[in-house]
């Protein structure tokens, strides 16, 4: 009786001891997401971790380069995935680059920051301004190339727990010159299902996410006309035909196209921001240069067309001539931002369990314009603004020549990417996803 009751003491023991291997061997493998959230953050506001984003983010700051340029900042950029040891794909849309962390196998979410910088004078005084005159990073995207590096390293520090592959994308030329486009065309999403895009912003305060479901940023189009006439003495102005009359005219008649032709519940924006003509002040010029934005979350093909006629019309009363061109310097006309619903509840979630519930806040639509909608026009996407603001401090708007990025949101960023990531792959394995073999070339 004694041997048989060792005999059970022994297999039952047995059976519990590899019951907790087989658990923790399971747990190893696939790791606890909301675990693994806090420990993100943990790791990104370290020394370690902090310190080297600021670093890059410094670096690229004080040597800003315009769309299709950044062949310096990418190469920082690969230099940084060389030593985490994440493999890359390069150039992507001339200075694109593309990282891939995880089993090289589906699912595929991806990640992007964008990485150029504008054409403005830095006007904000400090150690690390820009040192290449009229240009200057004053939206943001050095600090969001270095949170995604951040991310880059939590996730290939905890590749073991990633339940299929985390895409990184680098993307060159967001400001106007359809940098995401380019980089689709060049298979920049190949096996791609969702990706998610983070922005800077002083609206909201630091250490909080804001978004929304469905439309989130505007649609954007530009246009430049030149308004032609005859110049002349200004003292005679009988014997001119006077363009500056017909651009006045021009600028004025296009704010009728929202006030008298828009449904007022359908937001659109025209602005006027550029006028140029003339450079003395007795001289009537031979002819005047205007330009603008056009901004709608609908269609503007339409508006597009309406602007072209006003001006040209308009110029036609007062004598002139006009000649309108839609895609002034290469500029492509943007797609709304529109988030995938179901891309927006995870990450409502995510935040909300990595931040805290009242982390979180619903952004409202803004007429802004970003390039990430080409993504997300072609795979289901998500875009979301993380806080910078802080009550001590005072940070400009985007586009300013005063803009500063605030540090200490780089950790939350890196966080929020990281755990992202992590939470949609293992969302997409607990819904029994069927991973098709042979993609390791990706790695």
């Amino acid at each position: 009786m004694a041997m048989l009751n060792n005999l059970l003491l022994f297999t039952l023991t047995f059976q519990l001891l590899f019951s907790l291997h087989v658990s923790l061997e399971s747990s190893h493998t696939t790791g606890d997401a909301s675990q693994f959230r806090k420990k993100f953050l943990e790791l990104a506001k370290t020394p370690e971790v902090f310190d080297w984003m600021v670093r890059i983010r410094r670096k690229i700051h004080e040597n800003p380069e315009l769309g299709y340029q950044e062949f310096e900042t990418s190469k920082l950029i690969r230099s940084e995935l060389d030593i985490i040891g994440v493999k890359y794909r390069y150039p992507v849309a001339v200075t694109g680059v593309i990282g891939y962390i995880g089993i090289g196998e589906p699912p595929f979410v991806a990640l992007r920051a964008d990485m150029d910088a504008l054409t403005m004078q830095e006007g904000v005084e400090w150690e690390h301004k820009s040192k290449i005159a009229g240009k200057m990073h004053a939206c943001g995207h050095d600090g969001h190339v270095a949170m995604l590096l951040g991310a880059a390293k939590l996730l290939q520090q905890h590749r073991h727990v990633l339940q299929g592959t985390v895409v990184l994308i680098f993307q060159p030329a967001e400001e106007g010159l359809g940098g995401a486009k380019k980089m689709i065309e060049e298979g920049a999403l190949k096996h791609v299902e969702a990706i998610f895009g983070i922005h800077f912003t002083n609206r909201v305060p630091l250490g909080k996410a804001a978004s929304r479901p469905g439309s989130m940023l505007a649609g954007t189009s530009f246009f430049e006309a030149v308004i032609t006439g005859k110049g002349g003495h200004a003292a005679i102005p009988q014997h001119t035909v006077d363009p500056v009359i017909a651009a006045s005219s021009v600028v004025l008649n296009l704010q009728h196209l929202v006030s008298r032709e828009t449904d007022p519940l359908d937001s659109k924006v025209v602005t006027v921001s550029k006028v140029n003509g003339g450079n003395a002040f007795n001289v009537i010029p031979d002819s005047v240069t205007i330009g603008g934005t056009l901004r709608a979350f609908t269609s503007f093909s339409q508006l597009e067309q309406r602007v072209k006629e006003v001006i040209t019309n308009q110029a036609t009363v007062h004598r002139c001539n006009a000649s309108v061109n839609l895609r002034p310097n290469g500029k492509e006309p943007l797609p709304p931002t529109v988030n995938d619903v179901g891309l927006y509840k995870q990450f409502k979630n995510m935040v909300g369990d990595l931040l805290g519930e009242e982390s979180f806040a619903e952004a409202s639509p803004i007429m802004g314009g970003e390039d990430f909608s080409y993504f997300a026009e072609a795979i289901p996407g998500h875009f979301a603004f993380l806080g910078m603001q802080d009550e001590t401090k005072s940070y400009a708007s985007a586009h300013s020549s005063l803009y500063r990025v605030n540090e200490d949101a780089l950790p939350y960023g890196a966080a929020v990417h990281a755990s992202m990531a992590v939470q949609y792959l293992k969302d997409k394995a607990s819904q029994g996803y069927d991973t098709p073999k042979g993609f390791h070339d990706e790695l």
